[in-house]
């Protein structure tokens, strides 16, 4: 009797009750990223796909309890679906999830209780510490604009003076201090949502020493070089101008007045006044340029 009442049940049902609906359905969320998954729906030979709708505190008091289907799951093969867009306030959502085979479907299977992102896992930033000379930095996981990032910095030992830094815009390096030489500098960071005013537990701290000594010993050397090049290129320079200084000095040139120069130097000088050589009663021999240049100086 009861078998002749299964087959007759089913036989009114049709096919479609024999689709389970998807079970096991819960949420993973970690830094407001939410992930919704289930169990898959077995059907021998067949290729069962799912599609995925939510409701919010908006559709259960003012839109009759309507239910929203979310596009990017509609009638996907995957067992999860990324529901992070359509959870973008913090009130309780629930959700549903059924599977779908060619022209049968199943019932929906629900998420058992509600869920709101406020308890989404948050997770302490990936950091990175750096000393550069004596500055001391830090860099930051970029984890998207909804995050913010508490940083603490102190000195090694001095844990009662821990300064802190809120960092809102990951772009590059952040400047925390100006380091002394000889103590380390440790570093550890939190995230912090504002949206749902919760912040993570801190991360491991990072301690780093100041590097000035190597940096100061590399501009020494950089100087040090330089200074060398400028000696090798100006030294011959100075040897040979210093030289001609001293040859100046001790060996100068004697340069003859104008008045003294002679173009040609003439064979003989005549103090006639006539014409005629014979009628001279003086006759007067020139001498050499060399010999009068040798008198004048004497």
């Amino acid at each position: 009797f009861f078998s002749f009442f299964f087959f007759l049940l089913l036989g009114i049902l049709g096919e479609d009750a024999l689709l389970p609906a998807p079970q096991n359905i819960s949420i993973l969320s970690t830094n407001m990223k939410h992930f919704l998954t289930w169990s898959p729906v077995i059907v021998q030979g067949e290729t069962v796909r799912y599609s995925v709708e939510f409701q919010g505190e908006y559709e259960r008091e003012y839109a009759n309890e309507s239910w929203i289907p979310i596009c990017e799951c509609l009638l996907i093969t995957a067992t999860v679906c990324n529901i992070t867009e359509d959870i973008s306030a913090t009130v309780a959502y629930n959700l549903r999830v059924r599977a779908d085979v060619g022209a049968r479907r199943s019932e929906w299977g629900t998420l058992k209780g509600f869920f709101n992102r406020i308890t989404t896992s948050l997770t302490p930033p990936l950091m990175k510490v750096i000393a550069d000379g004596y500055h001391l930095l830090v860099e930051l996981e970029d984890m998207g604009p909804a995050f913010q990032f508490c940083v603490l910095y102190w000195k090694k030992g001095q844990e009662s003076r821990m300064q802190q830094k809120v960092v809102k815009e990951v772009s590059s390096m952040v400047h925390l201090d100006t380091m002394e030489a000889g103590p380390d500098y440790c570093v550890k960071a939190q995230t912090y949502v504002e949206a749902i005013n919760r912040s993570s537990s801190f991360s491991q701290t990072q301690c780093v020493k100041a590097q000035g000594g190597r940096s100061m010993w590399l501009v020494t050397a950089l100087i040090s070089s330089a200074g060398f090049a400028v000696a090798a290129l100006t030294l011959p320079f100075l040897t040979w101008k210093t030289s001609k200084i001293f040859q100046r000095s001790c060996c100068p040139v004697a340069v003859l007045p104008e008045t003294l120069k002679v173009s040609e130097p003439p064979t003989q000088l005549i103090l006639c006044g006539s014409e005629e050589a014979e009628q001279c009663d003086l006759m007067v021999r020139v001498m050499p340029s060399e010999e009068v240049l040798r008198l004048w100086i004497q």
